[in-house]
């Protein structure tokens, strides 16, 4: 009597869409070895696809047949999808089958391989499945190239956005706050080059977003941030950026800064912030007022294993502050800054004055970047040109053409957000003013990041406590502006500022009006 065991696989697809069941595939194995006098040894259930024979149980019964040869006659199946939907794998198969004596077996395909002529039958079964496959996939990745060229995200929404569908049944991506804030401050950091991406990443994740390191490197290269969507080359047809359908989470320019960043077009900056608690706000600014080395800080244990915070000096010189005072006595400090109202309306004026002089200088910029964007232009002109009479290879006009669009896209981006920034003077000016106005509330109410910021803009170097007193080298170039707003300013008659003025034209970046986060 013949000894078989039967091989049930299914997948959840075909399990819903054609009946596969397990139940019906064993029934209908049973049946068959009742009629045909078949002894069945075993079943065996798969739940895995047939586009390789790399499945767990079909292993083990490969692993069981090296064992102990002989104990069966056949391996049988429904149909021959159900053994493979690769045809070169399936014919190595069999041979491996049969050279341990095991003959493979369709019950509703039968086919008796010793006979020639069956062979082209056994090669149609095994290929229809395998052009089914190949036949889906090929639809599914037109239809989602497709979708990317209308500018749709075809996947599980990137960190900072969610899954959504519209109304009427539309998949979309919408931004997920607090993460995209989240990842806009990441975006930020990085462009500032102030802190190495380890760092940040660890920041992002205190603040609440879960990523690996890897996770984070592939969001910070995505170009869905900035409202577009990539569309990856295929064939002929080489990379592309399309506008998405989605609301940008950072500028372009940003996304473009942080890119420059990565690339080493762009360098970190010298100076490294420091992530530090709320004790030791101070941590990192503090020079000691007898040896010159920096102070750091640490917290001693005292009775009771209470904790007593200080700033402190490693050397043998033995300076040491109470952190709790240091901290209080520099919001004391810090009160000098504030601008006083008188001021504010002065000041806006020569800043703004001195902001358009500046402007002049930027339309030069402006010009010269069109000027690189109309280069550009005439010389894909002459590389089509050339490909149009065989002067070069279609491989090379491909590849020349990739560098140039992705320069050109850049210098419009440029040309874009250099647009319109004079109109954010008066806003930008009235932030200032604010901020400096409520220093003292914005400092003791504001995150630890936000209030270490504060310091920073002020102090762009380190600064001394002796213990009563703080004094620095260097203060910014405002707050040197607010403080001397009433020396050396000579008004011409005509209203015009004095070319002669003593202080640099040059307008502080972002550090005046930092993001106070409360």
């Amino acid at each position: 009597m013949m000894t078989a065991d039967l091989y049930i696989r299914v997948s959840t697809d075909e399990q819903a869409e054609r009946g596969y069941s397990q139940r019906d595939q064993e029934e209908r194995l049973r049946k068959y070895c009742v009629l045909q006098n078949i002894t069945v040894r075993n079943v065996i259930y798969e739940d895995h696809s047939a586009k390789t024979f790399n499945r767990p149980q079909w292993i083990r019964f490969l692993d069981g047949l090296k064992k102990k040869k002989g104990e069966i006659d056949r391996i049988l199946f429904i149909k021959w999808d159900r053994f493979s939907r690769n045809a070169g794998d399936a014919y190595q198969m069999i041979n491996t089958l049969r050279k341990y004596g095991v003959e493979p077996h369709a019950v509703e395909q039968p086919l008796d391989l010793d006979i020639p002529e069956n062979k082209i039958m056994l090669a149609f079964y095994l290929a229809a499945p395998e052009v089914e496959n190949d036949r889906r996939a090929l639809n599914t990745f037109n239809g989602m190239r497709r979708g990317r060229k209308e500018g749709r995200w075809m996947s599980g929404a990137p960190i900072g956005y969610v899954n959504k569908t519209t109304e009427d049944g539309k998949k979309y991506i919408a931004i997920n706050e607090p993460k995209a804030a989240i990842i806009r401050w990441v975006f930020e950091q990085v462009a500032e080059g102030k802190l190495h991406v380890e760092q940040i990443l660890k920041a992002a994740q205190l603040r609440g977003v879960r990523v690996t390191k890897s996770t984070m490197w592939r969001s910070l290269r995505n170009p869905v941030y900035c409202g577009k969507i990539l569309v990856k080359a295929h064939k002929d047809e080489p990379d592309i950026h399309v506008k998405g359908n989605h609301e940008a989470i950072i500028s372009e320019e940003l996304f473009y800064d942080v890119q420059d960043f990565l690339n080493g077009k762009k360098k970190r900056s010298k100076r490294t912030t420091i992530f530090t608690s709320e004790d030791f706000i101070l941590r990192g600014f503090l020079i000691c007022p007898k040896c010159g080395k920096n102070l750091t800080a640490s917290a001693s244990v005292g009775r009771k294993n209470k904790l007593y915070p200080y700033y402190h000096c490693h050397y043998s010189c033995g300076t040491r502050f109470k952190s709790a005072f240091v901290n209080e006595a520099f919001a004391d400090h810090l009160m000098k800054y504030a601008a006083r109202p008188g001021m504010a309306i002065l000041f806006q004026f020569v800043i703004k004055g001195l902001y358009q002089r500046d402007w002049a200088k930027k339309s030069e910029q402006q010009s010269h970047l069109t000027e690189r964007l109309d280069a550009l232009h005439e010389k894909m002109k002459r590389a089509r040109g050339k490909f149009m009479m065989d002067e070069i290879s279609k491989m090379e006009f491909a590849e020349f053409k990739k560098e140039c669009d992705a320069d050109i896209e850049k210098l419009e981006n440029k040309l874009i957000q250099a647009a319109g920034r004079l109109e954010q003077i008066d806003t930008l000016l009235q932030q200032s003013i604010d901020n400096l106005m409520n220093l003292r509330y914005f400092f003791e109410k504001g995150s630890i990041d936000g209030r270490r910021r504060i310091i920073g803009s002020i102090f762009p170097e380190k600064f001394v406590f002796d213990g009563t007193d703080f004094r620095t080298t260097r203060e910014n170039e405002v707050v040197r502006l607010v403080y001397s707003i009433d020396k050396g300013l000579d008004k011409k008659n005509t209203g015009q500022i004095d070319h002669n003025f003593e202080l640099s034209r040059m307008v502080a970046g972002t550090g005046i009006e930092p993001v106070f986060a409360p």
